[in-house]
């Protein structure tokens, strides 16, 4: 239900584009109305209840942007759904409440709506801490290629005494969700989850009443939401979070899909359907392989089923793209995971009619990594994502110098152009000295390989914010030496000067050794200065992240036969913590390479390239015209080096500060060179490069049991 706009609405949307003013529409869901179409969607953020400072001050900041509802990430209802070791949030107990409390306050003080995510992972919680055995409608494991995330505990089948108890902690933790202030309550049906596990056929085998027909099947989701709604008792919306790509694909006799059946057969329960894909990779997918909008094929029929309002996801960060999802009948709220940490203030930005300031999302997915990785969340364009509390760092503003001083940043890399916009923020005059003919280093090259085109929107959104400010001077074509910056006379210079690739082999200690040497030896920076590799050509990847890949496709597009190579057992193996693997080997099958894993480069004699097994020692052997080394790379650190001897023995006084920034410090992900550059423009005013506060948890006096795992009588309702 949409609501009709107030006359103080219409004056504060005077800004906005006329085309963009429905997405500030108030949308009633259940007894609650969120303020517009702008919804953070629950996602992980690696924040738990250790650090509750933390995670209320990262879900306020997109409340304070103008996200019309904020909610948690994954908030579990029970010890038998332990997602350890990768964080998560908890609703056990009554101890579980201030925490959230906290975070729930401070999205209120924005007059937006919380929304929490009540969660049971069923079989995909392997309940490393809890040590509880995983609880499964048929007893079927979960993710057994996934051995990041396997247990060897396997799943018991779950009886009906089960079944009542999870139902009555999903009746238990939406009251303590009520106690903390949530306006929107979670049920869970996808991404592999219980209530998901019970609507697919592949993990439900069950013959008694909740397997079997859709009918059936659908019926433990469908208590799970009326226990909600009891224990809401009216006070807050209930909402239902369901996976629909799989369902799509199965025909059924009485609907369309079985996607259709499961929305027609629950369609007027939940006052809110949030709808999504399957598995992580495909519902988050990276950009290199998921287009804006891409999950509409899938869930585009759920509004022509429920009269409920519709949220849905797909990496929106057009205004324009987000319009038409409402306009032609998609979805009611545009939900926003990624896009609301690449940019908090995405709504108040369109609200304004400053869309073009938008610091979009780039679909590189290392917030997910950072998930993965069991740490609050990183993002390579909002370096203060995560940072908000610890570091007292906000994404709009930024202390001031009370006298303008003149900082130099040498390169215009991810870390030089962070730098200068953050100091040209504060009040310094900004000068940008870069050696090529454009700015943007690194991402100015890897933009234009395969996929990457989003990831030039690092380099866009800087130099576009640069170039408007009065303050800052662009001197592209300009490298400077040791004298020409002394001459300069910066009080600060920060040097950007990136790194190189290098070419080390692999060893079998699993380190760089020595350099394989030849004339048709080459690295990806040989291909950034123009350098054309023809014929058969073996791309070899110890990096282990994008590059090597993208490199591969981008050879093979180019005409050459190329090989894949690696000691690592799969391609391009850390892009597993992006979710961009099983698309990884997809584009290099389409794209004809041969994928080899598992082996490491002893030599190449300018015709044949020799290998070996990492572990069998089995030579291998293949005739190359070339070589592609992706694996370590070195700072490109001469001029700082030439630049201390230049001021060596000169008082500090009389002198710049002199910092190196970026990957000429430490080569890294793009994300690296954001923060760093951030990080350092910030100490510039703040002087307190190490500020990094600690947080605690919110803690009782005194331990407080958790009630009992799956045995006693249930707390009557």
């Amino acid at each position: 239900m949409i609501v009709e706009p107030s006359n103080t609405q219409e004056q504060r949307l005077s800004g906005c584009a006329p085309q963009h003013q429905i997405l500030f529409d108030p949308v009633q869901i259940g007894p609650v109305i969120a303020p517009n179409r702008f919804y953070q969607v629950p996602h992980a953020s690696g924040m738990t209840e250790a650090n509750p400072r933390v995670r209320a001050a990262f879900r306020e900041v997109k409340a304070e942007g103008g996200w019309g509802v904020v909610s948690t990430g994954a908030v579990s209802i029970h010890p038998s759904s332990d997602d350890s070791p990768l964080p998560f949030a908890r609703l056990w107990n009554d101890a579980d409440i201030r925490s959230h409390a906290l975070a729930v306050d401070a999205i209120h003080r924005h007059g937006s709506l919380a929304a929490v995510e009540l969660w049971h992972g069923g079989a995909a919680a392997m309940n490393r801490t809890s040590r509880l055995p995983p609880l499964s409608p048929s007893g079927i494991p979960w993710a057994a290629t996934h051995i990041g995330f396997m247990g060897q505990q396997r799943p018991r089948t779950m009886d009906h005494h089960d079944i009542k108890a999870v139902v009555d902690w999903q009746y238990q933790a939406t009251k303590r969700a009520i106690s903390a202030g949530f306006d929107i309550i979670y049920v869970y049906a996808g991404m592999g989850y219980l209530g998901h596990q019970f609507l697919l056929p592949e993990y439900n085998y069950r013959q008694d009443e909740y397997g079997g027909p859709l009918v059936n099947r659908v019926r433990f989701v469908r208590e799970m939401l009326e226990a909600t709604r009891a224990a809401a008792k009216g006070k807050a919306a209930v909402a239902l979070r369901i996976s629909l790509e799989l369902l799509r694909g199965k025909p059924s006799p009485d609907y369309e899909s079985e996607a259709h059946g499961v929305v027609s057969l629950l369609a007027d329960i939940p006052d809110l359907w949030d709808v999504k894909m399957d598995s992580s990779p495909t519902d988050c997918g990276a950009s290199r392989f998921r287009a804006e909008g891409a999950h509409e094929p899938i869930i585009d029929f759920v509004k022509t089923v429920t009269q409920k309002p519709v949220v849905g996801v797909g990496r929106f960060t057009s205004p324009d793209a987000m319009v038409s999802q409402v306009r032609r009948g998609v979805l009611d709220l545009i939900g926003g995971a990624r896009a609301s940490i690449a940019d908090p203030f995405l709504p108040e930005k369109i609200r304004t009619g400053r869309s073009s300031d938008i610091r979009e999302c780039i679909g590189c997915n290392i917030c997910i990594a950072s998930w993965h990785d069991g740490v609050p969340v990183r993002c390579t364009q909002n370096a203060t994502a995560g940072e908000e509390w610890r570091k007292d760092w906000h994404p709009e503003r930024f202390r001031t110098v009370t006298s303008p001083k003149h900082l130099l940043v040498v390169g215009s890399g991810p870390a030089g152009l962070e730098a200068a916009l953050v100091a040209a923020k504060q009040g310094f005059e900004v000068t940008v000295a870069e050696a090529d003919r454009d700015f943007g280093g690194r991402v100015l090259f890897e933009s234009g390989l395969p996929g990457l085109a989003a990831w030039g929107r690092v380099r866009d959104y800087r130099l576009n914010a640069l170039r408007q400010m009065g303050n800052v001077a662009l001197y592209p074509d300009s490298a400077l030496d040791s004298d020409q910056i002394q001459a300069f006379d910066a009080d600060h210079v920060a040097i950007a000067t990136g790194s190189r690739w290098t070419k080390h082999r692999y060893s079998s200690l699993e380190l760089p050794s020595t350099v394989l040497e030849g004339a048709r030896v080459y690295t990806p920076d040989d291909v950034k200065a123009g350098q054309v590799i023809q014929g058969r050509v073996l791309v070899y990847d110890f990096d282990n992240y994008y590059l090597a890949g993208v490199m591969a496709e981008y050879l093979a597009k180019q005409g050459c036969d190329v090989i894949y190579a690696t000691p690592a057992g799969n391609a391009s193996a850390w892009t597993f913590m992006t979710n961009e693997q099983p698309f990884v080997y997809q584009s290099l099958a389409a794209a004809s390479v041969d994928i080899r894993t598992a082996l490491e480069l002893v030599d190449f004699d300018g015709q044949t390239a020799h290998l070996k097994g990492l572990f069998d020692q089995k030579p291998e052997q293949h005739s190359v015209d070339a070589v592609m080394m992706v694996g370590m790379r070195q700072p490109n650190d001469a001029l700082y080096h030439a630049l201390l001897n230049q001021y060596e023995g000169v008082d500090a006084g009389s002198r710049p500060s002199i910092r190196r920034i970026g990957d000429v410090l430490a080569p890294g992900a793009i994300v690296h060179a954001v923060y760093s550059g951030h990080e350092f423009a910030r100490s510039l005013v703040s002087g307190e490069q190490d500020l990094y506060l600690r947080d605690e948890p919110i803690a009782s006096a005194e331990p407080i049991a958790v009630f009992d795992a799956l045995s006693g009588e249930l707390e009557p309702r």
